[in-house]
């Protein structure tokens, strides 16, 4: 048996963080749609269910990043907690699947 090696950490201080790219869009991910107040109410009055009950999306998801809108949003720094975003993806039986989606604020915020 050959002498085991011994392993060496590195310390916090020497760990780089990660560079941040610029966010490319890809043909798997779908379309997201920031919905304007108005437009929400709408969404709600039509679905007939509360906002709670909706599925939720962080604001930091990767996926937000395909909207116009909601990169304008955060580079003039509003809030987007508690809009509407709405999702649509092609489906094969349906042609189009439309999905909604309810922004939280970022976990660590």
């Amino acid at each position: 048996m050959s002498p085991a090696r011994a392993r060496t950490r590195k310390s916090a201080k020497s760990v780089k963080a990660p560079s941040r790219r610029e966010f490319q869009t890809h043909h798997l991910i779908p379309s997201h749609e920031l919905l304007t107040e108005a437009e929400g109410r709408q969404v709600l009055e039509e679905l007939a269910t509360p906002i709670e009950r909706l599925p939720k999306i962080l604001a930091s998801d990767p996926g937000l990043l395909t909207a116009l809108a909601v990169r304008a949003a955060k580079e003039a720094a509003e809030p987007l907690s508690g809009r509407l975003i709405r999702v649509r993806r092609p489906s094969p039986t349906a042609g189009e699947a439309v999905a909604y989606r309810v922004v939280i604020a970022n976990l660590g915020d």
